[in-house]
C-alpha cells in the first residue's frame, strides 16, 4: 500500500501553533499507511523586528516549505496565529506565492483542515477560520472541518477551550497561556481525522 503524505504547514511566533501542530503530527502519523510532516511558513519578520518582540527562536528540526513542495502532498493541515481576525500575514505571502499552482489547479481535489491561535475569545476563533477558507477554496482544495465529530470535547464548558467545528484552536492569552490537555487532544484528534480523509481520497481519487 502506498504512503499517503499529509503536510502540517504552520507558522508559530510565540510557539502556540508549534505546539498544536506537533499534536496535529502526532495523530495524523497514528493512522497507519500516513507519513505526516511539520513544515514551516518562511517569516516575513526581520531579525531585529524579531528581537524587539522577544520572539523565540524558530524550531530547528521544521524546514522552512517553498510553494512548489506542497505538490508532493496528499493532504494537508494548515495552522496559523490570528491577526486582527484573518491569518497572520506570513501565512498571507505564503499563499500569494502559490499563483502558479493556482493557475493550474494543480492542488485542486486535496483535502485539507485548519488550526490557529488567538489571544482571547473576541480574537478570531471562528472568523480566523472562515476568512482562511478563501485561500483554500480558490485552489479547488477540499476544506475538511470537524463538525461535531471530536464528541463531549466539543461540548466543553467547564474550562476554557479553544477550537470549534471549523478546527482546532488555542488560546494564547498575553502569551503566557500554554494549549491545554484538552485543546492538545483536539489537535490530535484533527491529524487523525483529516489523516483518515486524505488516505481515503488517495486510494479512491474522485471521479474527473
Amino acid at each position: 500500500m502506498t504512503t499517503t503524505k499529509v503536510f502540517i504547514v504552520y507558522y508559530s511566533l510565540y510557539g502556540h501553533v508549534e505546539t498544536m501542530a506537533r499534536e496535529i503530527q502526532r495523530g495524523a502519523n497514528a493512522v497507519q499507511g500516513v507519513e505526516a510532516t511539520l513544515w514551516q511558513v518562511p517569516e516575513t519578520l526581520s531579525d531585529v523586528i524579531l528581537q524587539k518582540m522577544k520572539a523565540p527562536h524558530k524550531a530547528d528540526d521544521v524546514p522552512d516549505i517553498r510553494p512548489e513542495q506542497l505538490l508532493e502532498a496528499d493532504g494537508f493541515v494548515f495552522g496559523f496565529p490570528s491577526r486582527f481576525g484573518v491569518m497572520a500575514a506570513q501565512c498571507k505571502a505564503f499563499f500569494d506565492a502559490t499563483h502558479e499552482l493556482w493557475g493550474t489547479q494543480a492542488l485542486a481535489g486535496k483535502p485539507a483542515g485548519i488550526f490557529w491561535s488567538t489571544g482571547f475569545h473576541g480574537g478570531g476563533q471562528e472568523l480566523t477560520a472562515l476568512t482562511a477558507v478563501t485561500q483554500l477554496a480558490h485552489h479547488g482544495m477540499m476544506y475538511v472541518p470537524l463538525g461535531y465529530t471530536f464528541g463531549s470535547g466539543m461540548f466543553e464548558m467547564n474550562e476554557v477551550k479553544g477550537g470549534s467545528p471549523y478546527g482546532a484552536g488555542t488560546y494564547a492569552a498575553d502569551g503566557s497561556r500554554q494549549p491545554t490537555e484538552l485543546e492538545l487532544k483536539q489537535a490530535f484528534y484533527q491529524g487523525k481525522y483529516v489523516a483518515e480523509i486524505a488516505k481515503k481520497l488517495k486510494h479512491n481519487p474522485l471521479a474527473p
